[in-house]
């Protein structure tokens, strides 16, 4: 009866710390380092890196001062692959929003506003 009991009790207690030493190496364990939200400058050049929500991709993001360009590189990094995603020229999009606004005309108090949809019957 004895050896029984013991038998349990090494079992148990082997059980605890394989137990014990797995949650101190998963506590110690250094978290993973992302590059999101880092930005970096360096002659004609800006970088800066972003992650696209709930996806292992991360958006590189280039910008020309000389050539007013945005280019958009997306880095999947479980497939090690790196491809241009889109590209915007910053000139052209700078000019556009410099262009003049138009206006709604301006109704007096008291009046309805204009309807909207099908008029009614």
């Amino acid at each position: 009866m004895t050896n029984s009991k013991d038998f349990a009790i090494g079992i148990l207690t082997t059980t605890a710390v394989i137990l014990l030493v797995g949650i101190v190496v998963v506590q110690t364990r250094p978290d993973s380092a992302y590059a999101a939200g880092m930005t970096a400058a360096g002659g004609d050049y800006v970088l800066a890196v972003g992650r696209i929500q709930r996806t292992p991709e991360e958006l590189l993001y280039v910008i020309d001062s000389v050539e007013e360009k945005l280019v958009v590189y997306k880095c999947d990094g479980a497939k090690r692959q790196v491809q241009i995603t889109d590209t915007v020229d910053l000139k052209r999009l700078r000019e556009g929003s410099d262009a003049p606004k138009t206006t709604q005309p301006q109704r007096g108090r008291g009046q309805p506003p204009p309807q909207r949809g099908r008029p009614r019957p």
